[in-house]
Parts: structure tokens; C-alpha cells; sequence
């Protein structure tokens, strides 16, 4: 396989409504996700050696573990699948993505190399057998085999793919906290009812738009309460000028909102960049 170069989107859930707990140890959701051009970039070599070597670099490199990041796990996977056989790889991922901020970073990372390996390497995998795998890696990374707007139906992770195109435009802030998703759900209380695909709201944009004013991610409650500055960051956007909404996003730490124009969210981030020079802060389009 030549030197190649590819990218690993950013996830968002624009809602998140948690429904009970499975055997398995993760949740029942329903979650409406999107994703947007921020992207970290995953650079692919061949090696003559015996060994992978696996390299982080970028803005947010610090704090992935060597061992069991999951690329590290995708390329095990593969192998214990007879699926890579006697070839070894350089694989560099610059993290433009916050690690461990409910923005799908590693995830996305896992998807992409498995959509990658199954065209570079003619694996001939399929739509069944990739979620499959992807599903050992990790829970959202079936959602990132496609970079399309997805339901999640709550039904085991039931994914409905939608086919129509959110024109979203994207304010994101990361106030540098990193957010276990399974403590966040271990702490949470909070339950909603199942709800059905909202097909009906996305006939155009305003109706999208109006749909998820009224949602709400649930882990947003357990979160500010153990990071109150999330709240904060929270409330600032939702006073910006041209904001819909804003909440945050998967389990957090990252905090979204949604602006009607472009220039509304550029204007944000200079007011959120003066109140918060520390924290990273990013405009972005949904795909």
C-alpha cells in the first residue's frame, strides 16, 4: 500500500436522550448526529519492519494511550481476523480533534482506517462485516463508518441513515477538560422515553431547527454539575447573537451551538476567545 493520506471527521449529537442500560455495559440511546469539516488527518505507510509504529501528533496528541487507542485496536483486530497479514505500518493521526471531549475523535480515527485497510488492501469487507468490527472497537464507531446525518433508534443501536443534508453552521468550545463517557453515564439519573426518527422536522432547515430547539442532551445535567464551568460556556453561547441553541455535545466536555450565518459564529468565537483565552474554540460546517 503507497503512502496515503486520509481524513477522520468530527462527530456531534445534536440531541442525546438516554433510555436504560444494557447488559453489555453501555446504554439504549437516541441520539441525532451530525458530522462537521473539522477533521483530524491520518497519514498511512508501509514498513519493513515487524512492527507498527504508531505516532499522535498535533494540538491535541497528549493524553492518548499508546496501548489501547483504537487504532492500535483496529490493527489487532485485523490481524486476529487473518485480515492483515506479514505488513506492517507507519500511521501518523494529527489530532485536530480534543481527545476525550465528546466530539468522536477516536472513533472517527478507528472508522476511517477500517474504511481505508477494507478499499487499500481489497478486503472486500462489505456494509455488515465492517459495522461488525467496528462494533468491537468501540460504541460510536459504527456511526463513523459513514460521515451522514444518523438516527440512533434506541434499538441496540439501530442506526437510520438520512440521506437529506443539515446546513449547520457550528460554534465549538473545549475548556480542556476531558469527560469519561462511562463515568458520565455511570452518574447519570436522568431517562427519557424512546422516540421515533424525526423525519417529519427535516423537511428544510427552520423546521430542523425548530425540532431541536425543543431537545436536549441528557447527560448535560451530570456534567455541569461535576464541571460547572461547562455551564457557564453553556450559557454564554446560547446569549451570542444568531445562536439557536447550545448544549453539549455526546458526554462532554465539549460545548456547541448552533448560529443562523456563518458570520454569527465567527463573531462568537472572537467574544468567547477574549472571556476564555484558554480554552480551544473552532468554527465548522456540518458535511
Amino acid at each position: 500500500m503507497e503512502k496515503i493520506k486520509i481524513k477522520s471527521y468530527c462527530k456531534i449529537n445534536l440531541s442525546l436522550n438516554v433510555l436504560r442500560k444494557l447488559k453489555n455495559g453501555y446504554h439504549n440511546i437516541t441520539s441525532l448526529i451530525t458530522f462537521c469539516k473539522l477533521h483530524d488527518v491520518i497519514s498511512i505507510y508501509n514498513r519493513k519492519s515487524l512492527k507498527d509504529k504508531i505516532i499522535f501528533s498535533g494540538r491535541f496528541k497528549k493524553g492518548i494511550d499508546k496501548k489501547t487507542n483504537t487504532v492500535t485496536k483496529v490493527l489487532n483486530l485485523l490481524r486476529s481476523k487473518k485480515l492483515i497479514k506479514d505488513q506492517a505500518f507507519k500511521i501518523n493521526i494529527k489530532k485536530n480533534i480534543p481527545h476525550g471531549s465528546g466530539l468522536g475523535g477516536g472513533s472517527s480515527n478507528a472508522a476511517a482506517l477500517i474504511n481505508c485497510f477494507d478499499i487499500k488492501l481489497k478486503l472486500k469487507l462489505g456494509k455488515y462485516k465492517k459495522k461488525i468490527l467496528a462494533e468491537k472497537i468501540g460504541f460510536d464507531v459504527p456511526v463513523s463508518l459513514e460521515n451522514k446525518n444518523t438516527f440512533l433508534t434506541g434499538k441496540s443501536g439501530k442506526m437510520v441513515r438520512l440521506n437529506k443534508k443539515f446546513k449547520l453552521n457550528l460554534l465549538i468550545v473545549y475548556p480542556n477538560l476531558t469527560c469519561s463517557t462511562k463515568e458520565i453515564f455511570k452518574k447519570n439519573r436522568k431517562k427519557s422515553f424512546l422516540k421515533p426518527p424525526p423525519f417529519s422536522y427535516m423537511k428544510n432547515n427552520k423546521k430542523l431547527i425548530n425540532f431541536l430547539k425543543n431537545e436536549n442532551n441528557d447527560l448535560e445535567e451530570v456534567v455541569m454539575k461535576i464541571y460547572p464551568k461547562v455551564k457557564k460556556i453553556v450559557d454564554y453561547i446560547k446569549i451570542q447573537k444568531g445562536c439557536y441553541f447550545s448544549r453539549i455535545t455526546g458526554s462532554g466536555s465539549a460545548c456547541i451551538g448552533i448560529f443562523s450565518n456563518i458570520q454569527s459564529a465567527l463573531s462568537a468565537q472572537k467574544l468567547i476567545k477574549l472571556k476564555y483565552p484558554k480554552y480551544w474554540c473552532a468554527v465548522s460546517k456540518s458535511i
